[in-house]
């Protein structure tokens, strides 16, 4: 890749710099001064009309931010008008390979002569995703791009070619959402007081599953599991905006009954797709165990505590963004050392054989009660093939999410 002369950016920088990063559609609800901050040791490409940015099977390892100029991704080797994606100044590009680690799918060129903010995948994501109103915006960007791509296949192929980039689109809508769920397994390894490992299997490309965990405080760790009605895009889109507002809203908001409240409230505004959410989440304190919970409408989570097994009392809670007004109450339950809390969507226990039967939630406890000693991560990867030999085949009906935790000594 030749990037051009770079420049790296300045400790005070320049009052053009300034209103590049505020013109920015990703920075749009934030502070200016906590974006300049937050970037401090990136890099500003300046790069040559026809230079490429990435190519097809490169390794990246960083999210770039076109400013003034020209930038599209061509999705094919023909680089036709009708193959390309624009990429508007203050959109991102890159981040899908910087998250999974997989080689550059498409050809990314600066048409003319352009200047790129280069930003590495651990600042992107450690810094600027921290920062209030980021998240929020990211989730809208990609909602934003994934509209205009399908809209430009209906637009500007024929039957056969429309289906063949819908293809490309839902790949490519599945490594977003995947992006927007921690990939990392375990999900803290530099912690040695808390394991975390989840994971999301979509049943069609994309789903409307959803988990999270994330330190608000350098103690307090909020974590949730949800799952979106129905399947497909609409679902995949209402999952991106719950991901963004839970965010948002568990760095201001510490009482996961309030959280919840707030964050129906904001559901079911303009929600004319009548699409809800059910949703566990809560707030652990690693040194004390006291963990405060609530729940709207999902199943209750397993523990396991002092070699017993059994469901966690949830508060009763009504569906997320399909009631104005709702309220939620909280729940409280001390995880003592050892002590494993296993968090499920319905599409494992519901998962169903040839028979009809489903793989239900007492053989759930009994793969935990076996393998509750092992990391975690092998713990969900033995749930997984465990419901793939009840059912058969390693095709879902539904989209399947575990989330599990540990506190350990």
């Amino acid at each position: 890749m030749n990037e051009g002369q770079t420049e790296r950016l300045p400790c005070a920088p320049t009052d053009q710099f300034e209103r590049d990063v505020a013109a920015i559609a990703l920075f749009r609800n934030t502070e200016t001064a906590l974006i300049l901050e937050a970037l401090k040791g990136c890099l500003v490409l300046q790069l040559a009309a026809d230079t490429p940015l990435l190519r097809p099977g490169e390794i990246n390892h960083s999210v770039f931010i076109p400013l003034p100029g020209t930038i599209v991704v061509y999705l094919d080797t023909h680089s036709t008008a009708q193959t390309t994606i624009p990429i508007a100044v203050g959109e991102c590009v890159g981040e899908l390979s910087a998250i999974d680690g997989k080689p550059v799918s498409g050809l990314v060129v600066a048409l003319t002569e352009a200047r790129v903010l280069k930003v590495p995948q651990d600042i992107f994501w450690n810094r600027l995703m921290t920062l209030p109103g980021v998240a929020s915006s990211f989730m809208v960007l990609l909602s934003e791009r994934l509209r205009r791509s399908t809209a430009q296949a209906l637009k500007s192929q024929s039957e056969q070619m429309e289906l063949m980039q819908l293809r490309k689109d839902l790949n490519v809508a599945r490594q977003l959402q995947a992006s927007m769920l921690p990939l990392q397994r375990p999900l803290f390894p530099g912690r040695d007081d808390i394991e975390v490992c989840g994971i999301m299997e979509p049943a069609s490309s994309v789903g409307g599953d959803l988990f999270d965990a994330f330190f608000v405080r350098d103690r307090l760790l909020f974590f949730c599991i949800g799952d979106v009605s129905g399947h497909g895009i609409a679902s995949a889109l209402f999952m991106a905006r719950a991901i963004g507002l839970l965010r948002i809203l568990a760095m201001t908001t510490f009482q996961p009954d309030k959280l919840l409240t707030k964050l129906n409230q904001r559901l079911c505004l303009n929600n004319d797709t009548n699409l809800f959410l059910t949703i566990f989440c809560a707030f652990l304190d690693v040194d004390t165990g006291r963990m405060t919970y609530s729940n709207g409408g999902h199943c209750p989570p397993i523990l396991c505590a002092a070699g017993e097994l059994r469901d966690l009392a949830i508060p009763k809670g009504p569906l997320v963004g399909a009631l104005p007004g709702a309220r939620y109450t909280a729940k409280m339950q001390i995880l003592n050392w050892e002590d494993v809390l296993y968090c499920y969507t319905d599409g494992v226990t519901e998962a169903q054989n040839t028979t009809g039967e489903e793989f239900s939630e007492d053989r759930c406890k009994i793969w935990i009660g076996q393998a509750q000693s092992q990391p975690l991560q092998h713990v969900l990867d033995g749930m997984r093939r465990h419901v793939a030999t009840f059912t058969g085949t390693e095709v879902l009906e539904d989209d399947f999410t575990m989330l599990a935790l540990r506190r350990k000594l």
